[in-house]
């Protein structure tokens, strides 16, 4: 028997297992009367203020102007730039050979930033959440570059937490981005990019 496995039998032996079926009751019993949603009306000008309000960059987009505006960004930080194997093609298609598709994890950090789309984001709370799935690649792609460029559709927009969530599946490796990496943690003193970009910029897509 390894460590592990002690330390997790003495837990299950003061606190048995509980049956699948009893632990799905407790939650059916959970009252879940609350607010679902905040905001009826301009959902998307509220994602882009509590985005802004973290010190990330918003811009606002139509469809065909992805493309060059992400060329733009990208064009003020020289360098290579990670994005996932199935990002579409048009959204880098005006940058060039910066573009890196599918970087492997020893060449992250000597990228200039990284290129995403996101699962979901939510006008509230300014956060957008990355599942790690379509146009997103692997959690180290978001997190070791120091910099991150994110694209997001306007459909990809929930009002509030509630309605993000439901659009989450809870098995996936979810990562909740609320502006630029930062922590207060010692003597109260903002520090940037400990962990993950120091700079994020966001690209609201309608």
């Amino acid at each position: 028997m390894n460590a592990r496995e002690e330390i997790l039998g003495r837990i299950e032996r003061v606190m048995p297992a509980r049956p699948a079926s009893d632990v799905a009751a407790s939650y059916d019993r959970i009252d879940r009367g609350y607010l679902r949603r905040h905001h009826e009306d301009g959902v998307l000008d509220l994602f882009a203020e509590r985005v802004a309000h973290y010190r990330a960059t918003v811009l606002r987009v139509t469809p065909a102007e992805v493309a060059a505006t992400v060329a733009e960004r990208l064009s003020a930080r020289p360098g290579s730039y990670g994005v996932p194997s199935d990002l579409p093609e048009e959204w880098t298609s005006a940058a060039g050979d910066v573009i890196v598709r599918d970087p492997s994890v020893p060449s992250l950090d000597g990228l200039a930033g990284a290129v995403t789309g996101c699962a979901a984001a939510i006008a509230e709370t300014g956060t957008i959440v990355l599942d790690h799935g379509a146009a997103q690649g692997p959690r180290a792609l978001s997190l070791v570059p120091d910099y991150h460029l994110i694209v997001v559709l306007a459909d990809q927009v929930a009002p509030d937490v509630p309605e993000a969530l439901e659009r989450l599946d809870p098995r996936r490796p979810l990562t909740f981005v609320s502006g630029p990496s930062a922590t207060s943690d010692i003597e109260l003193s903002r520090v940037e990019g400990v962990h993950g970009p120091r700079t994020l910029e966001v690209l609201v897509v309608k």
